[in-house]
């Protein structure tokens, strides 16, 4: 259910490969430059040791010679003017936000967790789903500091700005599961502060979209009724109850989940152990230990798990 480290080199999206079109030309440029320096530098130390470093020729250099103009001032001129118009037309595409694409979704850095808020009223926690071939944007807000959206697979980094609402896009070219990950330091479980994203088929996107924003169903359970009278309620929204708190993720279809806040997969005996105490798995996080009795917390995650 993981996925493994990912990588920019590994692009799955349209996005990705004009990154890994760019970094390549700049790598091997960037070692031929390195080979011929150290050449030259290996040369002048062999020179030096065959002669003696004391009977080498001392003139000041005549810039006017055409081995210097030509290797120190006009080729080097033309690599960096070639890259800089190159990257330029890539960074151009990479900087589109996206407003061709027909679906948007908001996505809200946290700290330390992501919410992603569809345009028919769906909201899930560190899973993002999009179509896949379909680019698709996101309007990227913050709700406390700096925070910066970036999966390596597919885009390039784009900050969340308090008080700001910036914008990007992105595409994945087939159906499957790609890491993303805060890369601007945002305090102690910045480390942690995990994301999905989630590319359906189209057809399982919009089923899965539909269900999302439906209200949940109600169980009438005992854990039902604990979980509404506890301060669960306070910091969580379960859509069609009143539980309607805007602290911690929104619970309605936790179940459907692959993970729980990005960094365990969603399993009743993980959903417990995080329950009962979530600073086990992220240090430092607003939800504090659970108040619960261990059978209230059982009755609880039960009633949790049928929110599918």
């Amino acid at each position: 259910m993981m996925v493994a480290a990912p990588s920019i080199l590994d692009p799955a999206g349209p996005g990705a490969r004009l990154i890994e079109s760019l970094w390549w030309p700049m790598l091997w440029i960037s070692t031929a430059v390195f080979v011929i320096v150290c050449v030259f530098l290996l040369r002048a130390m062999a020179r030096g040791r065959r002669d003696g470093y004391e009977s080498l020729d001392r003139r000041e250099p005549r810039w006017g010679e055409p081995f210097i103009a030509i290797a120190g001032v006009f080729i080097p001129a033309l690599i960096l003017a070639g890259v800089y118009v190159y990257s330029l037309r890539q960074m151009d595409v990479l900087s589109d936000i996206g407003d061709d694409a027909s679906y948007e979704i908001e996505v809200v850095a946290r700290n330390w967790w992501w919410e992603a808020r569809y345009p028919n009223g769906a909201v899930t926690a560190n899973e993002i789903h999009i179509p896949a071939g379909e680019p698709v944007r996101l309007k990227l807000t913050a709700a406390d500091v700096i925070h910066s959206f970036w999966v390596p697979e597919l885009q390039a980094k784009t900050d969340h700005v308090p008080g700001h609402d910036n914008y990007m896009w992105i595409e994945a070219d087939e159906p499957g599961r790609y890491r993303g990950q805060c890369a601007e330091f945002c305090g102690l479980q910045h480390a942690n502060m995990i994301f999905y994203v989630v590319a359906d088929a189209p057809d399982v996107f919009d089923e899965w979209v539909a269900n999302e924003a439906a209200d949940a169903d109600a169980v009438g359970t005992p854990g039902e009724q604990l979980f509404l009278d506890a301060s669960c309620a306070g910091c969580h929204t379960v859509r069609g109850t009143t539980a309607d708190g805007d602290l911690g993720p929104d619970l309605t279809h936790l179940a459907t989940r692959e993970t729980i806040a990005g960094v365990v997969a969603n399993s009743r005996e993980n959903l417990r152990a995080f329950s009962a105490d979530p600073h086990t798995f992220k240090p430092g996080v607003s939800m504090p230990p659970t108040e619960l009795s261990p059978d209230e917390l059982d009755a609880v995650v039960d009633y949790l798990m049928e929110l599918d």
